[in-house]
């Protein structure tokens, strides 16, 4: 699995014109599935997630996780993350997981995270979804598992 985190100010996801989902400050984590990925990844991740100290304080620039500073999290299933760019100009996305591995395992990591975090919402698995965001910093992150 990978999650692509991103410190925001604000962000939100739009389908078929309708606001699904917004959060003010905290992380937005796009989520991408493998199809050897298991739930023992999903926990690393989630808690890795949570406790990620890439927040400010009056000390240093990174020195607070999103659950020390009450912040949100807005995750989005983003398959993309598991393209292959090697060869050509077209992506490949053979080693994506299949919708159903996939949409299960987000789910996963999304409930794993609200089980700490009183504020985690989702984008809609397999819609066609408009996010926008303001990214803090910028402050992107990569983890993965």
């Amino acid at each position: 699995m990978r999650v692509l985190l991103q410190r925001v100010s604000e962000a939100s996801v739009t389908v078929a014109n309708s606001r699904i989902a917004t959060i003010s400050r905290g992380l937005l984590a796009f989520v991408g599935v493998f199809p050897d990925d298991q739930m023992d990844q999903v926990q690393w991740l989630a808690d890795k997630t949570l406790g990620l100290r890439i927040f400010p304080d009056n000390e240093k620039p990174m020195n607070r996780s999103v659950m020390e500073i009450g912040g949100a999290i807005l995750v989005v299933s983003q398959f993309t993350l598991a393209g292959d760019t090697s060869k050509g100009k077209r992506p490949g996305f053979s080693g994506a997981a299949a919708p159903a591995l996939a949409e299960q395992l987000c789910e996963a990591y999304a409930s794993v995270l609200a089980a700490h975090c009183p504020d985690v919402q989702t984008g809609r698995f397999g819609a066609d979804m408009q996010v926008a965001l303001v990214n803090d910093g910028p402050v992107t992150f990569l983890l993965e598992r």
